[in-house]
């Protein structure tokens, strides 16, 4: 089990099974919504998903149709997406996390929207945009 939790404390869950692939998105959209040059994230079933407390303080955001983003209306803190076409999943923020989720990131999406001021110095992988197998988005 991987527990993780907002900022405030209010949100929390527990992850019961493993993390799905884990990528980096450097969208727009997830600089803004992060706060930082890119958002780190793990898609996890519904099912492995547990809310521990605080599930009514979250507050979802349709960024674009059909797109979820998360919150926690008391401290802000980003705790997942989720797509409508998709009500199975949700990606985890995996600053959330308390621990290790023990997976590693396989990829660099959108990194034509990249921060002009962020360098990516690591061998990964990097995409322009989504792709069809695109975990992050």
């Amino acid at each position: 089990m991987l527990g993780g939790r907002c900022l405030c404390g209010t949100v929390r869950f527990a992850v019961h099974g493993r993390l799905g692939p884990v990528a980096y998105c450097h969208c727009s959209m997830c600089q803004r919504a992060s706060g930082s040059a890119f958002a780190a994230n793990a898609p996890v079933r519904t099912r492995y998903l547990t809310w521990l407390g605080g599930r009514e303080a979250i507050t979802e955001y349709e960024s674009s149709p059909g797109k979820f983003r998360a919150f926690c209306s008391r401290c802000g803190s980003p705790m997942y997406s989720r797509r409508a076409a998709a009500p199975d999943e949700v990606r985890i923020r995996l600053g959330t996390l308390d621990g290790d989720p023990e997976r590693r990131a396989l990829a660099h999406f959108w990194v034509s929207s990249k921060a002009p001021w962020f360098d990516i110095t690591d061998d990964l992988p990097q995409y322009p945009a989504d792709t069809a197998t695109d975990p992050s988005h």
